[in-house]
């Protein structure tokens, strides 16, 4: 049986929450089509340092629910670190308390306190090698990817719409609560480094965290609120490696590999909903994920699903 002209979809963005829905929606057996401005490894998405955890993201009983729905898929992709890029790390949230969290925190295994904050074995990425896989499983469920840039939702060629731009949005919805949060980080040497650890203060533009990827260390990092900088600062660079060595002395020495800096699309609310056009077809929008755009990628795509063909 072929694909209804009605069931074709095309996804704008391609960063983890475009790729990550348009596999849902090419495996339910639409024919997908990815719209991109930018390759993958070019988006904000790359740059993240891929520690599952719902940081700078509202609703958060919403975000707690779709953030738990993809740690169970990271889960399973972590038995294949190598082909998926997830693996499962042991570490620290400094300074965090369940008392403090939602619902959500109840539910995630093994997460429990500890001398100074929480400690769980949690989903960690390597977001260029989770990216490239996503890309691959789309193309076996026979979509595709385009680099197209997008001006006018209303003018994208397809009966469904599905408006995965991230910061884009701020312009082409146009959202004008959709803004940046600058986070810059440190790519080093590993030293030795085996866990992962966050001391973040909402409430402050710094925070210190470290994630250990397979050939390399993140250092970070910054969260700052409407700044559209894409240029690493170096007085903010040797600030994030002096707090890390501030943790982990060995990384004072380590060699910087890359500096790398991402703009994350932070929204009061994420969006995600289903939206007339005016000739008929629909718009259907998944984005405003803020720091957390890989942690809710897989609950975000399958409620995204639901409404880009909801049942009849």
């Amino acid at each position: 049986m072929g694909i209804a002209p009605g069931d074709e979809v095309i996804v704008v963005g391609g960063g983890v929450a475009g790729l990550t829905t348009a596999v849902l929606l090419a495996e339910s057996g639409r024919r997908v089509r990815v719209w991109a401005r930018e390759p993958a490894e070019r988006t904000t998405s790359a740059v993240a340092g891929g520690l599952w955890w719902p940081y700078r993201v509202e609703p958060e009983p919403l975000a707690g629910a779709w953030a738990l729905e993809s740690l169970d898929v990271y889960d399973g992709l972590a038995e294949r670190p190598v082909e998926t890029g997830v693996r499962l790390v042991d570490g620290v949230h400094q300074g965090a308390r369940l008392d403090e969290l939602g619902a959500w925190a109840g539910r995630v295994p093994g997460l429990r306190a500890v001398a100074g904050g929480l400690a769980a074995r949690l989903p960690v990425i390597d977001m260029p090698v989770h990216l490239a896989w996503l890309r691959r499983r789309l193309v076996r469920a026979g979509g595709t990817v385009e680099l197209r840039e997008v001006t006018d939702l209303a003018a994208v060629p397809a009966p469904v719409v599905v408006n995965c731009a991230g910061l884009g949005a701020r312009s082409l919805v146009p959202d004008p609560v959709v803004r940046p949060v600058r986070g810059q980080l440190v790519v080093v040497e590993n030293p030795g480094v085996t866990d992962w650890f966050t001391a973040v203060d909402h409430s402050s533009a710094t925070s210190t965290y470290l994630i250990p990827q397979p050939d390399r260390l993140l250092l970070g990092g910054t969260a700052e609120e409407d700044d559209w900088s894409l240029e690493p600062d170096p007085d903010t660079a040797a600030a994030i490696v002096a707090r890390c060595a501030a943790v982990r002395p060995e990384v004072a020495g380590a060699r910087v590999l890359a500096h790398r800096v991402g703009l994350r699309p932070a929204r009061e609310a994420v969006r995600l909903e289903r939206q007339p056009l005016p000739d008929g077809r629909a718009l259907v929008h998944n984005y405003g994920h803020g720091g957390a755009g890989v942690t809710v990628a897989w609950g975000c795509a399958r409620q995204t699903t639901s409404l880009t063909f909801p049942p009849t």
